[in-house]
């Protein structure tokens, strides 16, 4: 199927993520969210089933309920107002699928931490600093900060991604952009964090990125989805421990006592774990949206 897209007139170029599909329309992108996963910057050889579905229909609503927070990039995903050349893909392109315009990407993922867990909690115990900030206080895993942190990292389509101070974000572009940005994610995320807290969930932490179209900046990409974000279970939260989760976090844990060595080829995945790893997704989609897939 995507072979077959690409060929079409229409279709400036495309390019293949780790777990997205994109074609240049020219002044719009298609984004096509497939079943594939990656952990630690590597894609496996197994997807999980609906997962693409899922994704998109989480951004979608985001994109819809947060434009007057910050602009975004989405056009629609009603297949129905593609282009004529797409309506043959209706069927493979519904539901995992938008329409978007095309920015200029700024080259950085914005990640906002409100509690602390992950490589942020690795950094912690190793050196009290979080993003290259020192934190004063005596934390706990999973404990909730204070204040939520902006701590942004450098955007590499291979290989790992550079966590970067906020100074060091601040020195690679204009600096009331970088102002903007931060003051947004943060935004975005504390309205999100309030949202889903009343419907059991904990917003641990997520990734946001933007782009610009001439002096406008949009967010784009993808919003508060289990693959951009840490979802926590409420009923279960507890500090020091680290919770149930509703994103790939289980998939993380498992390869972390896996013997692998994080490094490609990634290898197969148990049916057990792909299966319990759909049904998080299933359910943070009912969570979110209040429907079934």
């Amino acid at each position: 199927m995507h072979n077959e897209i690409s060929k079409l007139a229409i279709v400036k170029e495309s390019h293949q993520g780790k777990v997205r599909d994109i074609y240049d329309l020219g002044e719009n992108l298609l984004i096509v969210s497939t079943d594939r996963i990656s952990a630690f910057d590597v894609v496996f050889p197994d997807p999980i089933p609906d997962k693409g579905k899922i994704l998109n229909a989480i951004s979608a609503h985001f994109f819809k309920t947060t434009s007057n927070i910050v602009p975004n990039h989405f056009i629609t995903d009603n297949v129905s107002d593609y282009p004529n050349e797409l309506q043959k893909f209706k069927e493979y392109l519904d539901g995992r699928s938008m329409l978007v315009k095309k920015t200029r990407v700024i080259p950085f993922e914005c990640i906002v931490r409100g509690y602390i867990s992950g490589s942020a909690w690795k950094e912690y115990k190793k050196t009290n600093t979080i993003g290259g900030m020192l934190i004063a206080e005596d934390m706990q895993e999973s404990q909730k900060f204070t204040h939520p942190l902006f701590t942004p990292s450098t955007k590499v389509e291979d290989g790992h991604d550079e966590n970067i101070s906020y100074r060091e974000f601040m020195n690679r572009m204009d600096e009331l952009l970088a102002v903007y940005i931060k003051d947004k994610s943060l935004e975005l995320y504390s309205d999100a964090h309030d949202l889903l807290l009343k419907k059991g969930v904990i917003l641990a932490d997520t990734k946001f990125e933007y782009g610009t179209i001439g002096s406008q900046v949009l967010l784009i990409d993808e919003v508060f989805t289990p693959d951009s974000s840490r979802l926590w279970a409420l009923e279960n939260y507890e500090i020091g421990k680290s919770p149930d989760s509703f994103d790939k976090q289980f998939i993380r844990d498992y390869l972390e006592n896996s013997g692998w060595n994080k490094q490609p080829p990634a290898p197969s995945l148990p049916t057990e774990i792909i299966e319990k790893t759909r049904q998080k997704y299933v359910t943070i989609l009912k969570i979110i949206t209040g429907k079934e897939l």
